[in-house]
């Protein structure tokens, strides 16, 4: 549930209302709003008594929340969430301006890492991608740098002002990865790996959280509930395509939950081409669409050299193609009155 402040309550009848909800064994987020505050209840309320919320100075109505996932929904917070990216560049995800999120799949080397660095940066990114800990389907496959390899993103952030985006694959390397890393990307293999989702939840850093190989929509949801019920409301929703039977590209890149998120959810969402079709070619056309459908960010895979390339070479751009993509974007978001 949901319990909806008066437009003149102060702050001792919001702590009133805490208090309350902490006595009925349920834990309170607390939004602060434009216009008022809304306290969101967390936990099984449905035996609770809440007559005395209702009755409480300064509430001015509690309302059940349908959705399973509460504090994601729009029943909970209408405005829209808005997650600074960091780095010095000032870029964010969720607002009018459409943010680019490019780089290598995996870190490789220092120098090509820069090189790509200053090249997506001046072609129009606000944030770099690149996997020091990489999740491979064979263990036979690079496996990323590790700590080397988020020394570098460290590196090349302090050179671009690009903020660093890169994956966390256990509870133990969060700390590691937060240490160097501007926002947690969480795979798509992770996706349900609940103590992982605990653990990122539990820090500050942005989260991008990418759907899983074959999840629905609503397990999505309860997925980036985990996170912002830990106090972590920073959550960045990443479409990368679901497993099907089509055999002509990696993923199905379903586009149309792009719009049903922003039906549903505050939440912004970024759309992955890269790993949501496994083609380059692909790619720049897919990232018209997604922009057109209303995709709050892009994530694209750009290499220097995608025939060498360690991993996914098969699906990455180069900084020239993505180049001549952003300018292609910027006439599509301008027409739905964004901004690339």
């Amino acid at each position: 549930m949901i319990i909806v402040m008066e437009s003149s309550a102060g702050k001792e009848q919001v702590d009133h209302v805490v208090t309350l909800l902490r006595e009925m064994g349920l834990k309170e987020h607390v939004i602060q709003g434009s216009e008022r505050t809304v306290v969101a209840a967390i936990g099984d309320d449905r035996a609770k008594d809440k007559d005395a919320l209702e009755n409480a100075p300064g509430v001015e109505k509690v309302m059940p929340v349908l959705a399973p996932y509460k504090m994601a929904s729009r029943e909970v917070k209408t405005q829209r969430t808005v997650v600074a990216l960091g780095g010095t560049l000032g870029g964010t995800v969720g607002g009018k301006k459409i943010a680019m999120i490019a780089g290598p799949c995996s870190v490789e080397d220092r120098n090509k890492l820069i090189e790509v660095a200053h090249m997506v940066k001046e072609a129009g990114a606000t944030a770099l991608r690149g996997g020091a800990f990489k999740p491979r389907t064979s263990p036979y496959a690079f496996q990323g740098l590790g700590e080397k390899g988020l020394q570098m993103l460290a590196e090349a952030r302090d050179r671009t002002g690009l903020a660093v985006v890169t994956e966390v694959m256990a509870v133990e390397q969060v700390p590691l990865v937060a240490k160097y890393a501007d926002v947690l990307q969480v795979g798509a293999r992770n996706m349900q790996n609940y103590n992982l989702l605990w653990a990122v939840g539990d820090q500050q850093r942005p989260v991008l959280l990418k759907r899983g190989l074959s999840a629905t929509l609503e397990e999505f949801m309860l997925a980036a509930e985990y996170i912002i019920s830990r106090g972590n409301p920073n959550v960045m929703l990443c479409e990368r395509g679901i497993r099907t039977f089509e055999g002509y590209c990696r993923n199905t890149l379903p586009l149309a939950i792009v719009p049903e998120i922003h039906r549903i959810s505050h939440l912004p969402i970024v759309v992955d081409p890269s790993q949501g079709t496994g083609h380059a070619h692909l790619v720049p056309d897919m990232c018209k669409a997604a922009i057109a459908a209303g995709a709050d960010g892009l994530i694209v895979e750009v290499h220097n050299d995608p025939e060498h390339a360690l991993t996914d070479g098969a699906q990455s751009i180069t900084p020239k193609m993505l180049e001549s993509t952003m300018a292609i974007l910027r006439k599509i978001a301008a027409a739905v009155d964004r901004e690339m």
